[in-house]
Parts: C-alpha cells; sequence; structure tokens
C-alpha cells in the first residue's frame, strides 16, 4: 500500500497547478443557491461535477429535489470499507462587491504578507476548495493505481448555503443507496492552526426559541400610564436577566441534568492544544469570558452549553424620541446542546422558565425556530483511529480530537436517516473569510487537503 500511496501522493504534487486550474473552473459557476436569479448557475455546478466523475471513472448523476439538485457518484469495485463523502457546490452571494479586491468569480492567486499564497474566490474555502480535495485525491489514486482501494460514494448538495430544505426528504427517499456507508466523511471544516490538522468528533444541537411578552391591550403613553401600567420590556428584562446564574451557568431547571464531562483522554490532549485563550478574545474586542466560572474558553465554546440572547425588540426604536410603554417586547434566544441533551427538553424547560416569572396582566407567547440534538463519534472508533494517523503523517503534528462549536446539520441528518457517524475532517483556516468579500483559501489548504485525503484512504483500506 505505501508504494501505492507514494505514486499518488507524487502525482497529487506533479498536477497541482491542474487541480487549481479545475479549481478555478469551478469557482467561475456562479452558484448562488439563495437568489432565484442564479438557478442556471446552480444547475450548471452540478452538470460540471457530474461530468467530471463520470470522466474519472465514477457512475455520477445529477439528482432533482425540489430544490437544486444534489450530485451523486459512486465508485464501489473494491473491496475495502465504504465511505460516504459530502461537501457542498452552492455558495453565499458576494455583496458588497465593491469591497472585493478581486473579481469574486474568478479564482486568483494571490500572494499574502505572510509569504503564503491564497487562492481568493467565492467558495474557494466554503465549500468548493473543500470538496475538490477529495475529488484530486480520488484522481491522483485512479491516475497511478487505478481502482481506489475503498468503495467510495460521492454525495455534494446543491443548496446548503440556502438551508438545506431539500436534504431530510432526499436522504429519506434514497437512503437504501445512500445508507450502505460505513461512515460518512464531511470536508466543511477548520484546521486547528496552520500546522495543525483537526477532526471534528462533535457537533453542538441547537433550539431556537423566539418569546413575545404581552401587557396591555395597546401601546401606552407614559406620561398617563406610567407606573401603573405594566412594562412588558421591563418584564422582558427580568426574565432575561434571570436565564443566568451569577458564576456564568445557565439557571434553566435541569438544563445539565444529561450533560457529560469531556472523556479523560480528551479533555487531556485539548490541555496539550496549542490555544491562546486571550488571542481569542482579543480578536473580538472583549478581555474576560463570561460563561461558566471554572471552565477553559476552549470547554465554554466547544464542549459546554449555552444560552445566547440573539435578538430584543420592544417599543420605538426609529429616529427621535417616543414616550410609549408598548404593548408587546419580544426576544429571540438560541441553545447551543452538547451530547446527551434532549431539545424537546430544553425548548419546554425555557418556557416553564418563562411561564414561571410573569407577573399578573403579563403572558407569554413561543414561537419555535428549529432544534436539533449535538452530534458525537465515539473517539475511540478504528476510522477516528486511522484518519488521525493519517493526518499526523501528513502534517507532522498529532491530529486534534476537538469539538465544534457550531451545528452543522447534515450530519445530524446523517445519524438520523442513515445510521451512519461522521468524521468531520476539513483543511480551512479561521481567516478565510467565508461568506465575507476576499474569501480565499490558502494553496497549502488545498495542496495538503489533497495529500491528507490519500493518506486516508490508504489508511482506511490497510
Amino acid at each position: 500500500m505505501s508504494t501505492a500511496l507514494d505514486a499518488a501522493l507524487a502525482h497529487a504534487d506533479a498536477h497541482l497547478d491542474d487541480s487549481v486550474a479545475r479549481l478555478q473552473t469551478l469557482v467561475a459557476i456562479k452558484s448562488i443557491s439563495t437568489d432565484p436569479a442564479y438557478t442556471d448557475e446552480v444547475h450548471k455546478a452540478a452538470d460540471w461535477l457530474a461530468a467530471d466523475l463520470n470522466a474519472l471513472g465514477f457512475d455520477a448523476s445529477v439528482r432533482p429535489t425540489p430544490g437544486h439538485p444534489m450530485v451523486v457518484a459512486h465508485d464501489q469495485s473494491a473491496d475495502g470499507p465504504h465511505v460516504l463523502f459530502y461537501a457542498h457546490y452552492d455558495v453565499q452571494p458576494v455583496d458588497p462587491l465593491n469591497l472585493w479586491a478581486t473579481d469574486p468569480f474568478t479564482a486568483t492567486l494571490v500572494k499574502g504578507e505572510d509569504g503564503e499564497t491564497r487562492i481568493v474566490g467565492r467558495g474557494t474555502s466554503d465549500d468548493k476548495g473543500q470538496l475538490l480535495t477529495f475529488v484530486e485525491a480520488c484522481r491522483a489514486w485512479k491516475a497511478v493505481n487505478g481502482p481506489l482501494p475503498i468503495k467510495v460514494t460521492l454525495f455534494f448538495e446543491g443548496e446548503e448555503e440556502s438551508g438545506g430544505k431539500s436534504l431530510p426528504g432526499f436522504l429519506e427517499a434514497n437512503k437504501a443507496e445512500l445508507g450502505g456507508a460505513d461512515i460518512a466523511l464531511v470536508c466543511d471544516t477548520d484546521l486547528w492552526n496552520r500546522d495543525t490538522p483537526a477532526i471534528v468528533t462533535s457537533l453542538r444541537g441547537l433550539v431556537g426559541e423566539e418569546v413575545v411578552i404581552t401587557c396591555a391591550s395597546h401601546d401606552l403613553h407614559s406620561g398617563m400610564y406610567g407606573n401603573a401600567a405594566r412594562n412588558p420590556i421591563q418584564v422582558l428584562a427580568d426574565i432575561i436577566a434571570s436565564l443566568r446564574n451569577p458564576d456564568g451557568s445557565v439557571a434553566l431547571e435541569g438544563f445539565y441534568d444529561d450533560v457529560a464531562e469531556l472523556p479523560p483522554e480528551i479533555a487531556a490532549q485539548w490541555k496539550r492544544l496549542p490555544y491562546d485563550e486571550a488571542a481569542f478574545m482579543r480578536g473580538a474586542g472583549l478581555t474576560t469570558p463570561a460563561g461558566e466560572q471554572g471552565r477553559s474558553v476552549l470547554e465554554q465554546t466547544r464542549a459546554r452549553p449555552t444560552c445566547e440572547i440573539n435578538g430584543i425588540t420592544g417599543g420605538y426604536t426609529g429616529d427621535g424620541f417616543k414616550t410609549v410603554i408598548p404593548a408587546k417586547a419580544s426576544a429571540k434566544i438560541s441553545f447551543r446542546l452538547v451530547s446527551g441533551m434532549d431539545p424537546k427538553k430544553i425548548r419546554a424547560a425555557f418556557r416553564k422558565h418563562v411561564t414561571d416569572r410573569l407577573p399578573p396582566d403579563a403572558t407569554a407567547s413561543f414561537h419555535e425556530h428549529g432544534g436539533a440534538p449535538a452530534v458525537s463519534v465515539p473517539t475511540d472508533g478504528p476510522f477516528v483511529a486511522k484518519a488521525a494517523a493519517a493526518l499526523k503523517d501528513e502534517w507532522g503534528n498529532e491530529a486534534a480530537l476537538i469539538g465544534s462549536g457550531g451545528s452543522i446539520p447534515v450530519a445530524g441528518e446523517f445519524k438520523k436517516t442513515l445510521g451512519l457517524d461522521t468524521l468531520l475532517i476539513g483543511f480551512a483556516l479561521d481567516d478565510d473569510r467565508i461568506h465575507s468579500p476576499n474569501e480565499k483559501y490558502n494553496l497549502t489548504s488545498f495542496h495538503k487537503g489533497i495529500r491528507s485525503w490519500l493518506r486516508i484512504i490508504a489508511g482506511f483500506a490497510e
């Protein structure tokens, strides 16, 4: 296997310019999924991918959905394990265009101040560049060794950036075809730092709630009704203030009942990781962590549940001043959940917390804004170990087995519908400006991403 791997790595190195050229071709297709004006471009990107994969020897096709199409491709000639690789080919809008230093749909190689060559363009990092790292790895292997050493199914989505509404239904309708894999792989995440690879083995879940507090039947003059009339903004403010304890923990009854501590081996690894808490806080213009006391910033953001107020509305907020006591006030509040927590239980606890604190003349109504459980992968599984070993061989540093503070819905859908665990392995950096003007993907990320997948493919085959 080492001879076959070495040959594939050498081929990937020698043909890196060709791989970059294919990325430039894909970036030039304006596959903005959220804007109906670009529907034809989204379809064009799907067609390009399917044609390229068929030319590589995959059995690839474009699959229609009620929204944008999926691309599904198979190469299952090997006897080895079966992986389902997921990425998305749609991109965010480019506005504001005037902030781009180059044409967003021309993937331009630019030398950064740090000496690194950057591939600048919309989708270079999120997610076309990441998608192609795996495709180019398959291309390199096939070019010198013939058939892949493992079974591979590729699954590319065309509306991840616009909500992914078609994904659950598509997975349910095609679970017989897509659910036969041993492990799912997703390339839509970051390196730990420029020199340290990462495998995301847990994703936090999410509960979104909007609460509306109503008091009077209509807005009131604050001079005529002040003091006597219940103010819904004050009620809401008191309730929001009660959501956290003085030590920074969340005050909902039973909130931590199902929260487990980090496994000792993962906690030990996190302590070894190069991580500057002060620099992380400075990057947001802050100095002092505000969450649970006694928990590191790394724990707070990646392994502990949260309660955050995302927006508050009430009364007059326009220019000037209006002395009014509003009839209503509302807030949007989100909870990030860790493994073991039940979204329904947390939603119910929040609603009870609110209603238990309502004074006379105040009522509350609630509006649900999504809910999904956390996703985790056993860190002692064989695929995790082989992927970590392969990444260490490529990068020279131990792969960080980390939790993600965010939520990537596809991993939960794979578990729920297909019964598959997911390894999230990506090569982006936190300064890639995804969703922003001047998005970029370092050439090193692209190159070593291809090499990393080659090593992982070989490792899984052994």
